[in-house]
């Protein structure tokens, strides 16, 4: 059995797969945000929990919005304040007396994707999540690319590019983010970007799922912002591509459900890449908020 749990900062997602990917279990509970111990048990007994509900011991796999350091395994993870600093696997693996995996949780769910029956045909698979921020991941052949640091695929923290102060106006703002850099791409093309772009230029402060509704309904504002998020959203893009060439790129997060984007963004993108450059196929996740903890659970697939 391979476990998964996605740690978040306010609920750990758990979940029990066969050898088939078919998920047996699913439970959600509120996460210790604030004390560490409480954490461990929590966790410790979902798993026992699950041993005895499936009379076997499972494989676990963790994703948690951070990464371990690649030399002590203490995690940095912001969101998950009792973790900070912690080698969470390392005291994980004392209580169960088992390995444990740990992994980005923007990892976990490139690795969901990459793994899914349609998708597994392509060779390199990029995933980004348009949420709360910009996350991403890289799986190359089936497996994740961490990169020295764990940070291959921090997205999110390339700053703006030049061709996107074209589109935004040389004087915008550079935004202060919590990496602790401005003007970080993911203050701009994330959900909470969409909305502070809009409220940038037309001096309104709307839910990303307003504007969106007054996109479709052709309001002039909302198209008009809408044209100019998906031409930055095209530059940053490009570069990433450009990079990476990857042979698919999936979008998850909250404005992955922006489904009129899809077909428009390929020829936005095309004219930013080099003329010999392909624009990669471009999807929306297929596993939605349960990708994080089926990546979490394949972790123990990857040997």
């Amino acid at each position: 059995m391979y476990y998964g749990f996605d740690v978040g900062g306010t609920k750990i997602e758990f979940g029990a797969f066969d050898a088939d990917h078919n998920r047996l279990i699913q439970k959600r509970v509120p996460t210790p945000r604030d004390d560490y111990q409480a954490l461990l048990d929590v966790i410790a007994q979902l798993t026992l929990d699950a041993d005895s509900e499936l009379g076997s011991q499972g494989k676990i796999g963790i994703g948690i919005p951070g990464m371990p350091d690649s030399e002590t395994g203490a995690l940095f993870t912001a969101n998950v304040p009792a973790a900070m600093g912690k080698p969470l696997a390392a005291d994980l693996e004392k209580r169960l007396n088992r390995p444990i995996r740990i992994d980005n949780d923007a990892n976990c769910f490139a690795l969901s994707e990459a793994w899914d029956g349609e998708f597994r045909q392509y060779p390199s698979v990029l995933g980004i999540i348009l949420g709360t921020g910009v996350g991403g991941g890289l799986i190359i052949n089936g497996k994740i690319f961490t990169g020295k640091s764990y940070i291959a695929g921090e997205f999110g923290h390339l700053r703006l590019p030049v061709d996107g102060l074209d589109i935004l106006g040389r004087d915008i703002p550079r935004v202060h983010c919590g990496c602790g850099h401005d003007g970080c791409i993911e203050n701009y093309i994330s959900g909470r970007g969409f909305e502070w772009v809009y409220n940038h230029f037309y001096q309104q402060a709307l839910p990303a799922k307003v504007i969106i509704e007054r996109y479709r309904a052709g309001e002039v504002k909302a198209v008009e912002h809408v044209e100019r998020f998906l031409d930055l959203l095209a530059v940053c893009l490009a570069n990433i591509l450009t990079i990476i060439d990857p042979h698919l790129v999936v979008i998850g997060g909250g404005l992955s459900n922006f489904d009129e984007m899809y077909p428009l963004l390929p020829e936005k993108i095309k004219p930013h890449l080099l003329s010999v450059a392909k624009v990669p196929r471009i999807e929306k996740a297929r596993w939605g908020d349960s990708g994080g903890v089926r990546g979490a659970a394949f972790l123990n697939l990857l040997d």
